[in-house]
């Protein structure tokens, strides 16, 4: 019987440690505000039937980080700012090997999972410091920081900057 309530102490001592963010792990809370992205597929933590979502609240609320890079869109360097992607990943603990990103109007574009290791994409959440709208191809963008890798000033990392993001399946 002491052994009983002995694990049943240590279970509710440590078990909060097992979901802080100092040991890379965390749960991941309900949506508080509308949803503007789900992952699905091959992930390890979910807070929906089959899902991560998220509202724009918990993806502001995460590490941010920023660059400037110009694009094939604009004719000016841009600032964006978010999560990392690779971050995002992690938080839901994802295991696949393709990333299936789909936009509001249902564009759709795989991206190879190893780029959010490689370099440092962000689910852009603001684009010179204002949050974005539909209009500017927003809430959500992922973007290459396409100045700082000549490689990735090429069609191939341009069509995977998907604008408007909504979802990402991971397979």
């Amino acid at each position: 019987m002491a052994i009983h309530l002995i694990k049943k102490w240590i279970r509710w001592m440590f078990l909060p440690l097992l979901f802080s963010p100092s040991v890379g792990v965390q749960a991941l809370e309900i949506p508080r505000q509308t949803p503007v992205l789900t992952l699905t597929g091959l992930i390890g933590v979910t807070n929906q039937t089959g899902a991560a979502v998220f509202d724009m609240a918990m993806l502001e609320a995460l590490p941010q980080h920023e660059f400037t890079t110009l694009t094939p869109w604009e004719d000016r360097p841009l600032k964006f700012s978010g999560p990392l992607l690779r971050d995002v990943l992690r938080l839901v603990q994802a295991r696949g090997q393709t990333l299936r990103a789909t936009a509001l109007n249902d564009y759709r574009i795989s991206i190879p999972a190893d780029d959010a290791q490689q370099f440092d994409v962000i689910i852009a959440t603001r684009l010179n410091d204002q949050p974005m709208s539909i209009r500017t191809r927003g809430p959500l963008f992922i973007i290459y920081p396409f100045n700082a890798h000549p490689q990735l000033q090429s069609a191939r990392y341009y069509e995977r900057s998907i604008w408007q993001l909504k979802a990402i399946h991971i397979e």
